[in-house]
């Protein structure tokens, strides 16, 4: 009952048991992943679980890298260094991998052959952990295998961002992009700016629920809960979970906002705004601020001396800059911003736009980093060759990125948006948009069915996108990404080299991964739906039928729709 289904697993005959004599022995690149399964084993089965230094005749669960890495099966492209073998004997254990990554994973596949008890941090069994005798091989078709986390629109503390990369890596998630910016919050502490945090990382209250109509149809906010809202990390909270990451070989991907949802940044800092004489406050609101920033070179410089801080935090081949959702409304109506797209030998805001992501971006690569941002990033200008898109509205952003020679991490808001409601229930709590089931999640294919073999190539993977305006506890948290998480584990781990997918057979592998969830204490969405705790009465949503939500991707997406050369 593995999740992701490897590809290939032979069973035979026996078992091997976990005792007081066994031991762990770790090739020295493959040392922290012996650490961290001796930490998460004793835990649970309080076995000593030593080394095996100067041991002799005793089992042994060892873990190596593969001295011949082809001998595993290959990845994307080729690679073997999240590839692994895993081989269990009546005398004992090897994990194979073709990197230090590819142990971690088959140490992965070792946990789930043991009861799910295995999971806890505290002993709750007596009767003895045993792996059945088999031999797994597997390597995912996917490099980019990421869940994206909002903490500014509802803040999560460092401890819970901590449990969740646990999550994710037991699911063989390899990418926390890292949301760290919007209208209604800044989370991360920048020494040169103080004021980001000092005044831009709480809120005095947060909207209620979704937006509601009027008898005129003019959306309103329905209540608010007059309650602040912040919180922020330090650099050294920031150092602290990348390495805790890293340990778990989840790289973790910030994401800065420009040049719109960025009214914490101005009500922090007004000078950077169309309107400087304006004192903004941190926005209250969901939705999409028209408050951006202008166009001028010391605004340029400040996000340039922001993304130095940034770089030197996170070692991600990848920084994000956004780029989605800005409104053209104050350039449009501003003498100056104007003036400054004439002065630039801009046509027109949707220039000016790409102007500043293209600025930002270059400092990105001038210090060897990657840019990535949403798929408005297409619009109006010539990106950077090495400008990554990241495809969320649909996959018509995947197509035309990947024509146009950039790489895509494709996120289709219909397929894996983690905030959208589950099921047509009454009772689901804070109803957004489309009903996105475990089955449309295990359904996801990141690569459009229309490119070529040599645009398929750019598509290096996937992510769900995890939104919280309506997500404000962790609890909450929990009920929105499990078990979607795990069908997305799948699709983007096994998709569909191990053959065609069968929803039956993953959904009976589930029920059996359930327990392994309740074991690690994840409050899951059951698929009877929401427990009474879990609803929201009298709380809006703002539910949408496929065919509305395809409708607006069509009208919003039409100027990128032709795949052709960037205008």
């Amino acid at each position: 009952m593995l999740i992701p289904r490897p590809r290939s697993r032979a069973d035979g005959t026996g078992s091997f048991t976990l005792d007081e004599r066994t031991r762990v022995t770790a090739d020295p690149a493959a040392e922290p992943v012996a650490q961290y399964l001796q930490q998460v084993l004793r835990a649970s089965t309080r076995l000593p679980l030593l080394g095996a230094a100067g041991a002799t005749d005793v089992p042994v669960i060892a873990l190596r890298i593969a001295a011949d890495p082809d001998d595993l099966p290959a990845g994307p492209g080729g690679d073997r260094s999240e590839a692994f073998r895993l081989e269990v004997t009546a005398a004992g254990v090897v994990v194979t991998g073709g990197g230090p990554a590819g142990v971690f994973y088959g140490v992965q596949t070792l946990l789930q052959l043991l009861p799910a008890d295995v999971y806890r941090r505290g002993r709750v069994r007596t009767d003895g952990w045993t792996l059945p005798v088999t031999v797994v091989e597997d390597a995912p078709a996917f490099a980019w295998r990421g869940v994206m986390l909002d903490v500014a629109r509802h803040f999560r503390t460092k401890a819970e961002v901590l449990r969740l990369v646990d999550q994710l890596a037991a699911h063989r998630i390899n990418r926390l992009h890292f949301h760290l910016t919007e209208d209604q919050g800044w989370r991360i502490e920048i020494t040169k700016y103080p004021r980001l945090t000092e005044v831009g990382s709480w809120r005095t209250e947060s909207q209620v629920g979704a937006h509601v109509p009027d008898d005129d149809g003019t959306l309103r906010v329905a209540g608010k809960d007059g309650r602040p809202h912040g919180g922020s990390y330090t650099q050294d909270d920031v150092r602290e979970i990348v390495a805790y990451a890293a340990d778990r070989f989840v790289t973790v991907v910030p994401e800065i906002e420009t040049p719109g949802h960025v009214r914490a940044a101005l009500a922090a800092y007004p000078e950077l705004g169309v309107h400087p004489d304006r004192q903004l406050d941190v926005w209250t609101e969901w939705g999409i601020a028209h408050d951006v920033l202008n166009a001028e070179e010391r605004t340029v410089q400040f996000f340039r001396d922001v993304l130095d801080e940034v770089i030197a935090l996170f070692p991600s081949e990848y920084v994000g800059i956004g780029g989605d959702e800005c409104p053209k409304d104050q350039w449009e109506d501003d003498p100056r911003t104007q003036e400054r797209i004439r002065e630039l030998g801009l046509e027109d805001e949707e220039q000016l736009q790409a102007w500043i992501v293209g600025q930002l971006a270059a400092h990105v690569e001038s210090h060897g980093r990657r840019a990535f941002g949403w798929d408005e990033i297409l619009e109006g200008g010539t990106l950077s060759p090495s400008a990554t898109v990241v495809s969320w509205r649909g996959l018509q952003g995947a197509v035309t990125a990947a024509r146009r020679g950039h790489d895509v991490i494709s996120t289709p808001d219909d397929q894996v948006y983690l905030d959208y409601r589950q099921s047509d229930l009454p009772n689901e709590p804070i109803p957004v948009s489309i009903v996105l089931t475990v089955d449309d999640v295990y359904a996801f294919d990141p690569v459009p069915a229309e490119l070529t073999e040599a645009e398929r190539a750019h598509v290096i993977g996937g992510q769900a996108n995890m939104w919280t305006e309506h997500v404000d506890s962790v609890r909450r948290l929990d009920y929105q990404l499990f078990p979607r998480v795990v069908a997305l584990s799948e699709a983007l781990w096994s998709a569909d080299v191990t053959g065609p997918r069968d929803v039956d057979d993953f959904r009976q592998r589930l029920e059996h991964h359930l327990a392994r969830l309740d074991a690690l204490g994840v409050e899951y969405r059951h698929g009877s739906g929401p427990r009474p705790w879990e609803e929201r009465p009298g709380v809006p949503g703002r539910p949408q039928t496929r065919a509305e939500r395809a409708a607006y991707i069509d009208a919003v997406t039409a100027n990128i729709a032709d795949g052709g050369p960037t205008p």
